[in-house]
């Protein structure tokens, strides 16, 4: 299939203009001359430079990957028949149902309706989550809590992965807490691959996981199962300190996502920090 450039432009465009600050969760400014989203919101969104962006609305841009048409969907706020067409235009085949494919590209769309309940969510930390750990949307105060997935490339969003192989991702939690986050992660994976033997991507991550994590392949001969629900975690921001909050999760069977909300008891400490952390979270957005 090739890809039709100009027809491509013109659906990023009105995409883009249907929507306005407030459905993505950003604050609306006052100098915006034109309705709908600057092109750089939508890159910033996407997890891609405005530049190329930019290129691709002016029909003159490298073809898309299908991370990056994956990435433009849930900017967007596509529907999935949007989605579809979106992947059409750039000359690609659109993934299919999750039920299909074990839980491969089909379960990366994000339906428009759970990202809209993530948008509102305005003064807490939410993200998307799929079952195996990908990170498929975060909101700003997400990003300031865990950092900004979208900034990272997309082999690098897994939480599970990043656990056992980055460093600096257990920083994000206390000491004394670390090793019962290891145990929960191999237990909920392990789970998950009971539930769905055929899908590759998870046995990939799982076997990836055995051979590079001593650790990881420890805790999996030790046959732990268990689906991670709702929790309570302390993390320990660089910025603001210590935080204990309670993480509620909104399942979504039939596409292997949950929403994860984390707040904190009003009152206490950790709420003080949670409301410096949403100073902190605005701030980053606008700076970069």
């Amino acid at each position: 299939m090739d890809i039709d450039r100009a027809q491509l432009a013109d659906f990023l465009r009105r995409s883009r203009a249907r929507l306005a600050p407030s459905d993505v969760g950003l604050a609306a400014g006052t100098r915006r001359r034109t309705p709908g989203l600057r092109r750089e919101e939508v890159a910033q969104l996407a997890g891609m430079s405005a530049d190329y962006y930019t290129r691709l609305e002016q029909s003159r841009g490298p073809r898309p990957s299908r991370q990056i048409l994956g990435s433009l969907a849930r900017a967007l706020r596509l529907s999935e028949d949007e989605r579809d067409h979106l992947f059409h235009l750039a000359g690609e085949e659109p993934p299919r149902a999750a039920r299909d494919t074990g839980g491969a590209d089909g379960a990366e769309h994000v339906r428009p309706g759970l990202l809209l309940v993530l948008d509102r969510l305005d003064d807490t930390p939410a993200q998307v989550v799929s079952d195996t750990g990908d990170v498929l949307a975060q909101n700003t105060m997400a990003a300031a809590l865990v950092g900004d997935a979208a900034s990272r490339p997309p082999g690098e969003r897994n939480l599970v992965r990043r656990f056992f192989l980055d460093p600096e991702a257990r920083e994000l939690f206390p000491p004394g807490d670390r090793a019962e986050h290891a145990r929960r992660h191999v237990a909920h994976l392990r789970a998950v691959l009971a539930a769905r033997p055929e899908d590759a991507r998870a046995a990939a991550l799982v076997g990836e996981l055995r051979c590079r994590s001593a650790e990881f392949a420890s805790l999996w001969e030790e046959h732990e199962v268990g689906v991670r629900r709702a929790d309570v975690k302390r993390f320990q921001h660089p910025v603001v300190g210590l935080m204990e909050l309670e993480c509620e999760v909104l399942l979504s069977a039939e596409h292997g996502q949950r929403l994860i909300v984390y707040t904190a008891r009003p009152g206490s400490e950790s709420y003080e920090r949670l409301r410096l952390l949403r100073v902190v979270g605005l701030q980053d957005f606008v700076v970069r």
